[in-house]
């Protein structure tokens, strides 16, 4: 049972947190409705994105038996069979699916969208997986547009309509970390002299570094847009904040800081899960933001 759960990967969950966007940003957090449609969201992501795991290390067994690291993981160990690989990640989408459902006592219309929206994502990383995350570059946009799409599928559960900025820095946010993530395996790439992955030879440190530092940049400016927008002023009925961006800014540089001076950005989970810093900044952004909004 613990190699099944190990394959679906639940401390990948923390990412489909991303949902939950859209009722933060649009101050909706002491909406019941709006919370109990996130998390019922944010169930269906969890579930689909378990199959897609399943899937994926289906389609890299033989990559992973030969990778240091990889070789470990249920499948490629023996762990668990390929059969039973393909059978988990059915049942995981027929749960994302029966999650979505439950959609419908909150909205039929809301539930059609989000099952689109899921459906979508799905595929696209089933497409990723086999095929398309062998291209440098088009790999990374799509990691982050899946991001985007969690944050679509947030407001469409919710009815809560996005900013242009918070779905830009979103993209550009994920994006960020994933040419972090890539920074890691051109590391690996020169001190082993192996490309961990196929696209990796189509990556430099040169380029990763100035890629993060465009992503960084442009991500900040976003949101500081974003704080000083007059639709958002006129929501809030202030204009503090821009007060925030301070804890925007302090956590990029943490993370860059850990993906160029540690070098210890290949796995963006345990990066978020274990650094007490940016467990920190990002405490004090949310608490100084819900303040804003809330301290009326």
């Amino acid at each position: 049972m613990k190699h099944l759960i190990k394959l679906i990967r639940p401390a990948q969950w923390i990412k489909n947190l991303f949902v939950f966007g859209p009722i933060v940003f649009g101050g909706e957090l002491l909406n019941g409705k709006a919370l109990t449609a996130g998390i019922i969201t944010f169930l269906a992501f969890c579930f689909a994105a378990s199959s897609v795991y399943c899937f994926n290390d289906i389609y890299d067994l033989a990559d992973d038996r030969r990778h240091p690291e990889k070789k470990s993981r249920p499948i490629a160990s023996g762990a668990v069979s390929v059969a039973q690989a393909y059978g988990l990640m059915g049942l995981m989408f027929v749960l994302s699916l029966l999650s979505v459902g439950l959609l419908y006592w909150v909205g039929k219309t809301a539930m059609l969208h989000v099952a689109g929206i899921v459906l979508f994502y799905w595929l696209l990383n089933l497409a990723y997986c086999a095929r398309l995350k062998q291209y440098a570059i088009i790999d990374v946009c799509i990691v982050a547009f899946g991001f985007v799409l969690r944050l679509f599928a947030g407001g469409q559960a919710t009815d809560i309509m996005l900013s242009k900025w918070i779905v830009l820095m979103t993209f550009l946010l994920t994006l960020f970390m994933s040419f972090a993530k890539r920074r890691d395996d051109v590391l690996r790439m020169e001190a082993t002299g192996e490309a961990p992955r196929r696209n990796t030879i189509h990556y430099n440190l040169t380029f990763i570094n100035q890629a993060i530092t465009i992503t960084a940049a442009v991500t900040l400016v976003c949101y500081i847009m974003y704080t000083v927008s007059p639709e958002v002023i006129a929501q809030f009925h202030n204009d503090y904040l821009y007060l925030t961006s301070v804890f925007v800014l302090v956590g990029l540089l943490r993370y860059i800081q850990i993906a160029v001076v540690e070098k210890k950005s290949g796995n963006p989970t345990k990066v978020i899960l274990r650094d007490r810093f940016i467990q920190l900044d990002g405490l004090a952004w949310l608490i100084s933001f819900l303040l804003i909004i809330y301290a009326k």
